[in-house]
């Protein structure tokens, strides 16, 4: 069963552009153990947001693991992982943190809730509801 989640990257760093170029990409540099332990919870073919931090702060397009949690390379020390994820698609209309706060649908989302966790669990509610609002798969 697919499971969703939501992964951020500050778009000076790493961006949605950047994501699209490369195809696949590594999910590094993640200093967290919460967020870890949601790194390596993935499996195969779970979905993910990707979600523009710090500037912009609205989810732009979606990704999907396509490979589990594996030692990350950036890591000097530590158990830290990283996975890989595949780009599926730009979120046709961006769902910005204002929008998600907004909803009450969406008001027990971790986002919202652990607003500083960087990889965090989406219910399936949650996932079709967003996909909604961005016009995603419509």
């Amino acid at each position: 069963m697919t499971a969703f989640w939501l992964v951020k990257s500050e778009p000076e760093a790493f961006g949605w552009t950047e994501q699209v170029a490369h195809g696949t990409e590594p999910w590094t540099g993640v200093r967290n153990h919460a967020a870890k332990l949601n790194l390596k919870a993935m499996q195969l073919g779970d979905r993910a947001f990707f979600y523009h931090s710090n500037t912009g702060k609205e989810i732009v397009g979606v990704v999907e693991v396509v490979r589990t949690a594996y030692p990350d390379p950036t890591a000097e020390g530590g158990d830290w992982v990283a996975v890989d994820m595949r780009t599926v698609g730009p979120m046709p209309h961006p769902v910005t943190l204002a929008a998600i706060k907004a909803d009450p649908a969406l008001s027990d989302m971790a986002l919202i809730r652990l607003s500083r966790l960087s990889v965090g669990p989406v219910t399936a509610a949650q996932w079709a509801h967003i996909c909604r609002l961005g016009g995603w798969g419509t």
